[in-house]
């Protein structure tokens, strides 16, 4: 299973970006494989309006099950649900911190966006 985190480095120690939509970067980690990949979101991140929907089409093309992420508006939450993927809210730390807290079930999977639309 992968799980997409939002975040601004390329690598486990990458603090996390608290921002879905607008998050620079998805760090995609398997859970099967111990691998990850980094993934570009500039098209969001430039985007005018509607960052929150590309970036979640974007993870959802990625074939992620999960996202960990610092807060999510309603437009990408219900297209990230609607694609059978679970957002998980984990604030600060690295990449690698939130890795350990989902595998350790401390991040509960999210029922409702935690911003309103259009957060900055």
């Amino acid at each position: 299973m992968k799980v997409a985190f939002t975040v601004s480095g390329g690598d486990l120690a990458a603090p996390l970006d608290s921002r879905f939509g607008r998050a620079p970067k998805f760090l995609v980690y398997d859970l099967d494989k111990e691998t990850f990949e980094v993934v570009d979101n500039r098209q969001s991140l430039d985007a005018a309006q509607g960052a929150g929907i590309q970036s979640a089409e974007t993870v959802a093309r990625l074939g992620a099950k999960a996202l960990v992420t610092g807060h999510c508006g309603p437009k990408a939450f219900r297209v990230l649900r609607a694609a059978g993927i679970g957002i998980h809210y984990a604030g600060e730390g690295t990449v690698a911190e939130a890795l350990a807290r989902y595998r350790a079930g401390e991040l509960p999977e999210a029922a409702a966006p935690d911003v309103e639309g259009h957060w900055a």
